[in-house]
């Protein structure tokens, strides 16, 4: 770490990641979104989850509370915050000096997404701590598979978020634009309901949603029920989201106000 933010590059980045964290600490509502909504959500599903038959999905209410955590992490404290930030940098020409000076488009564009990559790690951590203790998940049987999914999730969630921000006009708009991925994933991508519950075709469908592969290879770590093959397509089908939505960024992303 210590080479990397040796070099120019990445002590740019860490002056532009040390500012807008700076600038997300004085919003205050979306740091109340983003540190409080994936901590109150998972448990207002309990309920449901008792009415599911999860036993035979080889599923345990700890682990799919402690999935949904760390999906309401990717969708609030990184993708919603994100547009959010996107949107009011450039709106604020910010964006657009940065652009003059020695940065890159690459490095304004993941500067501005490392606070809350960063949150979101952090409190996708805590919560997998916590729920391994209060919940009584244990401990994963496959980690790897988590932090797989963990890394997956926060980049695939702050590439979305610069899309998502290429057609918002405005900061006030972005709650609207932001609200379809975020409603689409918790219901298809086995945020709010595990998509081992769904009809075996609609869970199919679904599992081609941007974040169900990270979603599932989160889960995956604490249940084990992937197999070789089956971490293999996820993985692939994680990379080829990012890829996808990377490649969206370039081509789309917005440096000038919408007027």
């Amino acid at each position: 770490m210590s080479g990397l933010t040796a070099t120019p590059a990445g002590r740019r980045l860490r002056a532009l990641a040390r500012a807008e964290l700076a600038l997300l600490g004085r919003n205050r509502g979306v740091v109340l979104t983003a540190l409080l909504v994936p901590l109150a959500l998972p448990f207002s599903l309990r309920p449901a989850l008792d009415q599911m038959e999860l036993g035979r999905q080889g599923l345990t209410p700890g682990a799919v509370m402690m999935t949904a955590a760390v999906g309401f992490s990717f969708l609030f404290a990184v993708y919603s915050a994100l547009v959010n930030a996107y949107v009011a940098r450039r709106e604020e020409l910010v964006l657009k000096r940065l652009r003059t000076g020695e940065l890159t488009d690459a490095e304004i564009l993941t500067g501005t997404a490392l606070p809350a990559v960063g949150v979101g790690l952090a409190q996708a951590l805590l919560l997998c701590a916590g729920c391994a203790v209060l919940l009584r998940t244990g401990a994963p049987r496959a980690p790897y598979l988590t932090l797989l999914g963990l890394v997956a999730g926060l980049v695939l969630s702050a590439a979305l978020a610069a899309l998502t921000a290429s057609f918002t006009r405005s900061v006030e708009s972005g709650q609207i634009t932001a609200l379809p991925l975020v409603l689409v994933t918790m219901a298809g991508s086995g945020v709010a309901v595990p998509t081992e519950v769904l009809p075996h075709r609609l869970a199919s469908v679904c599992a081609f949603l941007p974040l169900s592969p990270a979603v599932r290879l989160v889960r995956a770590g604490w249940t084990g029920r992937l197999d070789a093959p089956e971490v293999l397509v996820t993985v692939a089908a994680a990379l080829a989201w990012t890829v996808v939505a990377v490649f969206a960024v370039r081509r789309w992303f917005r440096w000038e106000p919408r007027r």
